[in-house]
């Protein structure tokens, strides 16, 4: 009876689908266990060999939980929402809906073929109406709510309503906007409607306000700085500028430090902990007010009645113990004051300079340490100390969103302000003084001596940086501070694809519509581009306004501002329903809440999450933030969302290349030695070499290309006369080289070729085998071949050609070693993630199973479960055709009996004189008399010792024997 994957990986699929074997419990007596994948989002690309890793991964220890006794929730959905597309439907037409149908069906269809333990019950979609109708909710919540620093949680508005109506803002500690005006309760009471809506936006979690956004004006949107690479967008490599812009942003810095003491209490890896504490970036200093000298636009300002023309710059420094040595400050080029404080002979200069940095990313402008640029503003800020003029500067290592988007320069304590100093021949001051020192004086370190200042004369770090501090309160330009570098989250994107807000406009200010008219359903568009006017794509809907009287959405025609009023359109990111889907698996039938408290109570929250570290910033700390939010407003009961996570590393292709010598229009495919000695000298007479990826499809195990294959291929039309300078055996040899799997690079490989070559579980056990899960390796299809004859070994260990052969005999004590033994490693190395181990493991059981002709069914029923998480679909057949009735997935997990372990017997080596001579075999219980009676009585000690008596015979219990002569 032969081994037939396909045959049986397709009955037990049916079976698992049939019969909701994976089907977890709402309600339960087991302890729950809730395993997670981070879901992928749909592509038309469909899923290769590198993404599946996790997943098996998380299905192994989901298995294992279940054969455990635990009610496990191990779910999938898809993150369904984004731009690819929209982009798809920008050049084709076709709906981004459709588009995404067809990617989910191919998806599960892949997904199915791997013979994952997921609830398909419960899966979700971001982009569904009735999900998205729960991120619309949740949008509402946060607008609907203020972080009281008193209690370090959000509440409800209408508490902050209550506070401002009995006692005004002046005792109120929020996170909220700079600057808000001090009113009393009878002021606020004075306000009308809207003034009171205009201040309370300055405090809600969510909020309306210009903003410097990254704009890709090709794609006619806002993007985050992980989707823009090397200043173009991910998407397309378009060019991406800075612009400012009125968008939703939400306060995720009011969660900055729970943010980072909820770390503390989680089991995720370091790296990953350090990278959030790095993006969070907690800076403990002051906050320091420079006074703008002498203002030139004081009476034009005065003019046009905006303001008084008296300005200060706030900056924050880590070490305001080094105040004297500031010698300029610096602006970011977009500051709200560069424009107020330029002098005229300035302003084309610095409007030049505007203009450039508008056209860089933030993230190349934060990684770009080489290049130093700037431009004076021709206007001076006042020292808070000295009084003296202190030059102010524009440049674009300045950030408009980081701190207060200023610097105090010092450039005898900072590296990069001492290269802007000396670029611009800018005076270097002393640190503590203010003296101006030489290079000489500087490269000697002399100036960082507490000297000559008058109050922080002889004072160590930490008490020079509180007397600055008391200093600068005491004249009232500075106090005390702790900065974060985690900035509020712009929430508004210009595109069709993705979550509308639940937002109408009147007189310009928002208005939440009532949760019990969700969803705002996305409307249809005839084009997914944005307005001619500018406007965001939604600007093409007819159909876009809301109806106060008739709570539904209704013809633009109708809007007159009375009882129709426009909509946002702007749409949510892509992060938005990604922030919460973990919550909405628990209860994802629920239309009455995103999820219930009983169900959040028993499910809790993520016990084990797996995904890509390339999240770390993004989706996770969102996610984080989202949750703490929800908490702190009584929705769900724990305050961090995953306790446990894991990052997969990647699996690498194996690129195959070919390599083009082109010379007179003459095309010729050379050896890879004739390319690495001649590619360095291209270009001369004519002649140009490259390299060109080659589809791997086409190369075989011994790296030869078919060349007719290649040429024939679509990909590869313009090559169809070329010449191939072929080795002695009539063979092109391709180059081969290890990098990220990628359908552009063209070695992807279908994880549907691997199942159907070889079987699913092949494939499953050979993604473990390849190394550890946390770590990157390469993907080699030749070595697949071991792991399925290891599979065809272990079947012939209950089948031969006429069936079934497993006995009821007893088992041997050398095969309950074998099996005890590979229960203890597998269940170590399951609870490690140290899943390559376990299938090395295997191999060695199957092998020594096989040495001693084991076919006990004592033996292979534990085996066939200890294996089922690793490869489901063999061991759910080994345990049908043993007689079992229904599935093998949620027996109980074999025990480990260190008893089988014990050995009764020790091989001892013999020595004689310190020299190993031979091996005896002797009972571990043995007393130490007994066993210099045995080893005398042998017959190769009688000849070793040759009539003679030993002086000496030395026995170690467990060990060793020698014997001095």
């Amino acid at each position: 009876m032969k081994y037939n994957p396909n045959e049986i990986e397709a009955r037990w699929q049916k079976y698992w689908a049939e019969n909701g074997t994976f089907r977890a419990e709402d309600v339960s007596d087991k302890p729950k266990y809730y395993v997670l994948d981070m879901f992928p989002y749909p592509s038309g690309a469909g899923l290769h060999v590198g993404h599946p890793l996790g997943y098996i991964a998380s299905d192994i220890y989901a298995r294992y939980k279940r054969h455990q006794g635990f009610n496990v929730l191990h779910p999938q959905g898809y993150d369904s929402f984004g731009l690819p597309a929209e982009q798809y439907a920008i050049q084709t037409g076709q709906h981004p809906a459709i588009t995404t149908e067809t990617n989910i069906a191919r998806y599960r269809e892949q997904l199915d073929k791997i013979g994952f333990s997921f609830d398909w019950d419960r899966e979700v979609r971001t982009s569904n109406p009735e999900y998205y109708k729960w991120t619309q909710w949740i949008f509402i919540q946060l607008f609907n709510s203020w972080y009281n620093k008193d209690a370090e949680k959000a509440e409800d508005i209408k508490a902050l309503v209550a506070e401002f109506e009995a006692n005004g803002n002046a005792k109120v500690n929020a996170v909220c906007d700079d600057n808000i005006p001090q009113f009393t309760a009878a002021q606020w009471k004075g306000y009308s409607g809207e003034e009171q809506q205009r201040m309370l936006l300055k405090y809600r979690l969510t909020y309306l306000a210009e903003t410097e956004v990254n704009w890709c004006p090709a794609l006619g949107t806002v993007l985050a700085n992980d989707e823009i690479v090397n200043g173009v967008s991910e998407r397309g490599g378009h060019p991406v500028i800075r612009k400012k812009m009125t968008q939703w942003s939400m306060r995720i810095s009011a969660y900055a430090e729970r943010l980072l003491q909820g770390l503390e209490t989680i089991d995720w890896t370091e790296s990953l902990k350090e990278s959030q504490r790095n993006w969070i970036g907690k800076s403990v200093g002051a906050s320091v007010t420079f006074k703008v000298k002498d203002n030139h636009n004081k009476f034009l300002h005065l003019l046009t009645g905006d303001d008084t023309g008296e300005y200060s710059i706030e900056v924050f420094t880590t070490r305001p113990d080094t105040i004297f040595g500031v010698s300029f400050m610096t602006l970011a080029p977009e500051h709200e004051l560069v424009a107020k404080i330029t002098t005229p002979e300035q302003k084309e200069a610095v409007e030049a300079y505007i203009e450039a940095t508008s056209k860089r990313s933030e993230r190349e402008r934060m990684a770009d340490v080489k290049t130093i640029s700037g431009v004076f503003t021709g206007a001076y800020a006042e020292h808070p100390f000295t009084k003296e003029p202190v030059p102010i500067w524009i440049g674009d290592y300045v950030l408009a969103g980081y701190g207060t988007g200023a610097v105090m320069a010092v450039p005898s304590g900072d590296q990069r302000d001492y290269d802007f100093a000396k670029h611009f021949n800018i005076p270097i001051k002393n640190i503590f003084d203010g003296v101006d020192i030489s290079e000489e004086a500087y490269a000697s370190k002399d100036n960082v001596k507490l000297k000559d200042s008058d109050f922080l004369n002889g004072l160590d770090y930490k008490k020079a940086t509180k007397k600055a501090i008391e200093a600068l309160e005491d004249i009232e330009q500075g106090r005390g501070k702790t900065n974060y570098r985690l900035r509020d989250a712009v929430f508004s994107r210009q595109r069709y694809w993705g979550e509308p807000f639940p937002v109408y406009y009147v007189n310009g200010l928002p208005q939440m519509i009532e949760g019990k008219h969700l969803p705002i359903r996305l409307p249809d568009v005839e084009k997914y581009l944005p307005t001619e006017d500018g406007q965001p794509p939604l600007g093409n809907s007819k159909e876009w306004a809301w109806s106060v009287a008739e709570h539904k959405v209704v013809s633009n025609d109708h809007i007159d501002n009375v009882s129709v009023f426009p909509l946002e359109l702007n749409t949510m990111p892509g992060w938005a329903g990604s922030s919460w889907y973990w919550l909405r698996y628990m209860d994802p039938h629920n239309d009455d809440e995103f999820v219930s408290k009983q169900a959040q109570q028993y499910w809790e929250n993520v016990d084990l999450y797996i995904g890509g570290s390339e999240h770390a910033t993004g989706h996770l700390l969102y996610s984080r933030f989202w949750n703490k939010f929800l908490k702190d407003r009584g929705f769900i009961v724990q305050e961090e969302p995953f306790k446990k996570l894991i990052n997969q590393g990647m699996i690498l292709g194996t690129s195959a290349f070919a390599f083009l010598k082109r010379e007179a229009g003459k095309q010729t495919f050379v050896s890879k030695e004739e390319y690495n000695k001649n590619v360095d000298a291209e270009g001369l007479n004519g002649v140009t070499y490259q390299a060109l990826h080659v589809d791997v499809s086409l190369v075989n195990a011994s790296d030869e290309l078919d060349v007719e294959g290649f040429k024939n291929h679509p990909l590869s039309q313009d090559f169809k006369g070329a010449e191939f300078i072929l080795n002695d055996n009539g063979k092109y040899i391709v180059g081969r080289e290890v990098e990220k799997m990628s359908k552009s690079k063209y070695n992807v490989v279908n994880p549907d070729d691997i199942c159907e070559q070889y079987g699913a579980d092949t494939l499953r056990l050979y993604e473990m085998f390849l190394g550890p899960l946390e770590q990157a390796k390469p993907w080699n299809t030749a070595g697949i071949t071991g792991v399925s004859g290891f599979l065809k070994k272990l079947w012939k260990l209950y089948f031969d050609d006429n069936g079934l052969i497993v006995t009821s005999n007893p088992a041997s004590k050398e095969a309950y070693k074998v099996l005890h033994r590979t229960i203890k490693k597998v269940q170590e190395d399951i609870e490690n993630f140290s899943f390559n181990t376990s299938v090395s493991s295997f191999m060695i059981a199957v092998n020594e199973l096989t040495a001693i002709k084991c076919h006990e069914r004592t033996i292979l029923e534990p085996l066939a479960v200890l294996i089922s998480p690793y490869a489901p679909h063999i061991a759910e057949e080994l345990w049908h055709r043993l007689g079992h009735q229904g599935s093998i997935s949620k027996v109980k997990f074999p025990v480990f009996n260190p008893e089988h372990l014990v050995e009764s017997s020790k091989e001892y080596p013999v020595s004689f004189n310190g020299k190993m001579r031979f091996k005896i075999e002797l009972p571990m219980d043995m007393a130490v008399p007994d066993i210099e009676k045995a080893i005398l009585a042998d017959e190769r000690t009688v000849q070793q010792l040759n009539g003679q008596q030993p002086k000496k015979v030395i026995v170690v219990p467990g060990k060793i024997i020698n014997i001095v002569g």
